[in-house]
């Protein structure tokens, strides 16, 4: 008896000192980075960002609204479905508001839900980001539609009819309103449609924008061509419009200024734009630039189509300290989504799971906020 639980009592001792070393490694880690943001972000919040009991969370985009609260445009699907590919084919995006930029949120109501399965967006919307432009809100996002019943708990899979038609019909699109409540004017088609023999012939998804003071509009997204009769892997490209509204134009000579037979893929992009240039971050899907598979990237460009690595690349990590000092490995982080408040970063938004990687093993998800440390407001 006394042999066991010294055996138990000297297991949980160096649990922690494992724990305390992989903590020393990672603030090491960004005490010595020179990456602007790794180096400056702070402790994720654990009583904040968002999260829906009953619900798959997913996605995130913040603004400061003129009532002077924080206001989270997400999206959700019920969790009695499988996350994978679930958000492909019965998502909405919902709308949360709190008091403090890291959060909690709390669910205010429904922004773009399924509408028909006739419109293109009319079965599933997905990944907002939100601005506000002269006056008006103007919402990005990603929708989809497929003709069919609603999928029974253990029927969809990535090689369901379900998902392999709700992939092939994602398109970018926009919506506008008057107010951060709606309600949302929603387009009849997507500003961003497929091409024939281009790297999106097979879908447009993931849209990251800047709006300029002219209402042009530089955005990145992602996409997939045809090869064959599948879907080749994720590459990003880069697209103009002189309006908000469109019509927009692959720029590049319609090639993918990351693209992923190259670069490997990546995914998830956030742009901005700064006095210096083109700033965006994403995920490194396969870990080619941080050795760290789903880490975060940073780039740059003068001029939104070419682009360079960071000289210290690595932007995010799946590992996060949360803000009572325990260190967790997340299953997945994504999505990233940097809040600016007077031109400073003020906190870095991600889309996150528990569990041991891949969604199949998660058990929830939601929104985590972590704050910058260079930006007390």
């Amino acid at each position: 008896m006394k042999k066991t639980v010294f055996l138990w009592l000297l297991l949980i001792a160096v649990q922690l000192v494992s724990s305390q070393e992989k903590l020393t490694n990672l603030l090491e880690l960004k005490k010595n980075s020179k990456n602007e943001i790794f180096h400056n972000l702070g402790k994720a919040v654990k009583d904040g960002g968002f999260y829906m009991k009953g619900y798959w969370v997913w996605d995130n985009s913040v603004i400061k609204g003129d009532d002077g609260k924080y206001h989270l445009f997400s999206s959700r699907y019920s969790d009695t479905i499988v996350f994978h590919p679930g958000w492909m084919v019965s998502s909405e995006i919902v709308h949360a508001v709190a008091d403090r930029p890291e959060g909690p949120f709390h669910f205010v109501n429904k922004a773009l839900s399924a509408r028909g399965a006739q419109y293109w967006d009319g079965r599933s919307t997905f990944n907002p980001q939100i601005f506000k432009h002269k006056g008006k809100y103007y919402m990005f996002y990603v929708g989809s539609t497929h003709p069919f019943e609603e999928a029974k708990k253990g029927e969809l899979t990535t090689e369901s009819k379900w998902c392999i038609v709700g992939r092939s019909n994602k398109r970018v699109g926009v919506a506008v309103a008057s107010s951060l409540d709606g309600p949302w004017q929603r387009m009849d088609r997507p500003i961003l449609e497929t091409e024939p023999n281009t790297f999106y012939s097979f879908l447009t998804s993931n849209p990251t924008m800047v709006i300029n003071d002219d209402d042009s509009v530089l955005m990145i997204f992602k996409a997939r061509e045809y090869e064959g009769n599948v879907h080749g892997p994720m590459s990003l490209g880069v697209a103009f419009a002189k309006n908000i509204m469109g019509p927009y134009e692959v720029l590049n000579n319609k090639k993918a200024v990351f693209d992923a037979k190259v670069t490997g893929e990546l995914e998830d992009p956030f742009l901005w734009k700064d006095k210096s240039g083109y700033h965006v971050t994403f995920k490194d899907h396969k870990g080619k630039y941080t050795s760290e598979w789903g880490g975060g990237v940073l780039a740059h460009s003068v001029n939104g189509i070419d682009w360079k690595m960071d000289s210290d690349p690595k932007a995010y990590s799946k590992t996060i300290q949360w803000d009572d000092n325990t260190l967790e490995k997340r299953g997945q982080i994504e999505r990233p989504f940097i809040l600016f408040e007077n031109g400073k970063p003020r906190c870095m938004y991600f889309s996150t799971m528990d569990g041991q990687g891949g969604f199949e093993n998660g058990t929830y998800s939601g929104i985590v906020t972590v704050p910058f440390t260079n930006n007390k407001q």
